[in-house]
């Protein structure tokens, strides 16, 4: 009985580590191989598995006819599963080297334009990426006036431009009602697109658990909890003259 158990655990161990071991060994196959390994990796939503394939089909058989389809399969994949920055990737990828004409081009920087679109869910709090999406759907625009995404992508911006315009209105509001009206006039001469009515503009609704912690943009529940100092970050910003003044005048009844 104790060398039936034995062999019997002997047995167990080598299953195990042949099943985990059996996508490490695999190398040197064909194209349509990967490709085929590739979809069955989206179609179950695995795209860990479907990148793997994609870099073993890459480094093995880099001039396949089948690398540009499979490139932008990738990129596909990625944005339906809001992975943008990937997507971003796979698309450079397929422009700098399989679009084989200027209509491949313009569908893979139209995907660009709308995965730094659709990465924005939150605006207000990455500045930086609404201004790069802001470039390049202006660049887009400049580059193929003609495109049947045009107006698709003119509607983006838009939208990216108001987006924008709101969120250096809601900083220039709250440097006023922490009385910093210098700073306050700063982001507003930011605010480039006159063009729009701000009692026609209807602020994005913040969902009630956001709105508890970030405000609505305009105020905040715990405002009087806010100390007057001055923190870090405002002792390097813009002052006004009166401010400064009157700091001299403390640090002078100090001393």
């Amino acid at each position: 009985m104790k060398y039936i158990l034995q062999l019997f655990s002997i047995l167990v161990v080598v299953l195990f580590v042949s099943s985990c071991s059996k996508d490490v060994e695999e190398y040197n196959k064909p194209a349509i191989y990967w490709y085929s390994k590739m979809i069955k990796s989206i179609s179950e939503s695995d795209l860990d598995k479907a990148d793997s394939y994609y870099s073993s089909l890459q480094g093995e058989h880099i001039g396949s006819p089948l690398l540009p389809q499979a490139t932008f399969i990738m990129a596909l994949a990625h944005m339906y599963n809001e992975e943008y920055l990937l997507a971003e990737h796979y698309l450079d990828e397929y422009v700098r080297r399989f679009a084989a004409n200027e209509s491949d081009k313009e569908e893979a920087e139209f995907l660009k334009v709308k995965a730094k679109y659709l990465s924005l869910p939150n605006p207000r709090r990455d500045q930086a990426l609404i201004d790069e999406a802001i470039a390049e759907a202006q660049a887009f625009k400049r580059k193929y006036p003609h495109s049947m995404h045009y107006y698709v992508v003119d509607t983006m911006l838009t939208r990216l431009l108001l987006s924008k315009a709101v969120l250096d209105e809601a900083i220039a509001s709250l440097y006023k009602r922490i009385d910093k009206p210098k700073a306050a006039r700063f982001y507003r001469d930011k605010i480039k697109e006159k063009w729009i009515n701000w009692s026609k503009v209807e602020r994005a609704r913040t969902p009630w658990y956001r709105e508890w912690f970030e405000g609505d943009g305009t105020g905040s529940w715990y405002a009087f909890l806010i100390p007057d100092t001055q923190s870090v970050v405002s002792r390097n910003s813009i002052q006004d003259d009166n401010d400064t003044t009157n700091n001299k005048q403390t640090l002078r009844g100090k001393r």
